[in-house]
């Protein structure tokens, strides 16, 4: 029985379809360049995005829930992913002075110091791929309309890392 048989032909050339397709290739493509990057600097891509969230948050730190949330991530899984940074020297965790109960990620030295080794190589990998292949208003139509979709979908991530 063909897709015309079954009445749902249309459905699957849906022109939506194509362009969440698009996005997700397009943005699995780019992270197959960059993921041997901060792999080959003993990094996950776990490791890898909340070490950059910590490097680029004020004063180098965010509470452990605004991390999760940030990330994806349940409160236990950034707890874990924080304790293994903490093990391996790079990330510590602080408490809140103002709320016994609340903690912060924090970003060491040593953190600081291998995302600078690492962004080097994955500056070139994005000058390549990214920036390389778009002009600059293709750039800031992309940027301006990633940041409606993510704002209207993540909310909480627009709060902390704006």
């Amino acid at each position: 029985m063909s897709a015309e048989d079954m009445g749902v032909a249309d459905l699957f050339d849906d022109p939506r379809l194509t362009e969440i397709g698009l996005l997700f290739e397009a943005t699995n493509g780019i992270r197959n360049k960059l993921e041997p990057v901060w792999t080959s600097h003993g990094l996950s891509v776990s490791d890898f995005t909340v070490l950059m969230r910590l490097s680029r948050s004020r004063r180098y730190r965010l509470r452990m829930t605004d991390l999760a949330a940030q990330g994806r991530m349940s409160t236990s899984g950034a707890t874990r992913l924080v304790d293994r940074l903490e093990r391996n020297g790079l990330a510590r965790r602080e408490p809140d002075p103002l709320d016994r109960r609340s903690f912060y990620a924090v970003l060491t030295a040593a953190g600081a110091a291998r995302i600078a080794a690492v962004l080097p190589e994955y500056l070139a990998v994005l000058d390549e791929w990214f920036i390389g292949v778009l002009s600059d208003e293709q750039r800031a139509a992309m940027s301006c309309a990633l940041r409606v979709l993510r704002d209207a979908t993540f909310p909480d991530a627009a709060r902390v890392s704006d």
